[in-house]
Parts: structure tokens; sequence; C-alpha cells
């Protein structure tokens, strides 16, 4: 085992995720105001009304079939009946629809930024650097959804090798040989996506996490005048 096989498949996704939990709590700890999303609704709304939610929506969906294709074991699938051919198509499928909303949704999102001023000046270089890796993995993601398992006539399994490179770090026994035995491409989705969720919390994207969720549970809100009606308006 080489030195860059554990800088890669070792100490980087530990670093990542340690570097992601710290920078979270300093970011709230630190950054009360800079926490949720400067809105720039004042100065367009027209785009972000419609490219908004669809990177929002299809960015969860994304991740949602990411965590389920990477912990669903192959021996489960295998085990109800489902055959590789079948959960590939149906993991194409689902893939295809959340890509193509997300995509959609990033591109107007990056052309409203890049086009209006004002929405350009609220970027920061640390925003740049994180959108540009999600570019990647967005692009990358595609291809090997598309390009490399529905289009070619050798489909390639990832959960017989990055599956269970991924499973193996939460039980602090990082597999080095399943994710040096995947596909490069692969190989380099999953380092681009480290050195995303690295610089996430310093991000204006940190505002995924401060969804009001308290609003869930909070009683509701009785509004009473403050002097009582006139009879005679309240007829009227």
């Amino acid at each position: 085992m080489s030195a860059g096989s554990i800088l890669l498949w070792v100490i980087l996704p530990y670093v990542a995720v340690a570097v992601f939990v710290v920078g979270l709590w300093w970011r709230y700890r630190t950054d009360q105001f800079g926490w949720t999303s400067s809105s720039t609704q004042i100065f367009e709304s027209r785009i972000l009304g419609w490219a908004g939610p669809a990177f929002h929506y299809g960015a969860l969906a994304a991740i949602g079939g990411h965590v389920i294709g990477l912990m669903i074991p192959k021996s489960f699938t295998e085990a109800i009946g489902m055959s590789e051919n079948t959960y590939r198509w149906f993991s194409a499928i689902a893939g295809a629809v959340a890509g193509a909303i997300c995509v959609v949704g990033f591109v107007g999102l990056v052309y409203r930024r890049i086009t209006n001023v004002r929405v350009r000046r609220h970027t920061s270089r640390t925003d740049l650097a994180v959108y540009f890796l999600l570019t990647v993995l967005i692009l990358l993601g595609c291809y090997l959804t598309f390009g490399h398992n529905l289009l070619t006539k050798s489909p390639y399994d990832y959960r017989d090798t990055m599956s269970l490179w991924w499973r193996s770090l939460f039980i602090l026994q990082p597999d080095v040989q399943a994710a040096e035995d995947a596909n490069i491409w692969y190989q380099v989705h999953a380092i681009i996506a480290w050195a995303f969720w690295a610089l996430f919390p310093f991000s204006r994207l940190v505002h995924a996490f401060s969804i009001p969720l308290q609003y869930l549970g909070r009683p509701y809100i009785l509004y009473r005048r403050r002097y009582p009606v006139a009879s005679g308006a309240r007829r009227r």
C-alpha cells in the first residue's frame, strides 16, 4: 500500500469530514449573519424563481440516490430478486430525472450570477471554487450514469468497489484495495467530492443547514385586534 493510496483513500476522507464538521461549527459560532444565504432576490427574481427550486430539489434527490447506492449492499438487492441489470436501469432512470432537474436549475443560477452584475458582486472566491467543483461533479456524474453505464456494452458496477470502500470508512477500517480497484473516473469523482464537502461550510451553500425545523412544532400564532371593532363596521 503506497503513501499516495493512504493519502487519497484514508486521510483525505477523514480530513474532509473533520473540516466539514468543524467548519460548520465555526461558521455558525462566528458568522451568524452569514450563516443563511444573503438573499439576492431583490436584484433578480425571474430566473431565481424557477432555477432555485429546480437546483435544490434535484440536488437533494441526487444526494439521496448516492447515499442509497453506496449504503445498500449488492447482496441485499440480489436477495430481494433484483438483478444487476434491473438495478442499473432503475438507478439510471431515477438519476436521470434528478440529474436533469439539478442541471437545469444549476445552469439557470450560474447564468443569473454571471449576467447580473449586482448578483455577481455577492459571490466570493470560495463560492467560485465550490461552483467549479460542483460543475465538475455534475458533468462527471452525468457521464458515469449515461456514457459509461448505459451507452456501453460493458457497464461498470461500482458496488463491487467504491461502495465497499465507502462503507468501510464508517467502521474505521478503510478498504483501500477496493478503492484502488475502482474505475479511474469513479476515483476522480470521489476525490473531487471530498474536496467539495471540505469547502462547503465556507461557501454560501451552507444555508442548506439553516432550515427552520423549529417551525414544524411551533404552535399557531393567533392575531388579535388591539381595539374592538365597532358593531356597525362589523355588519358592513
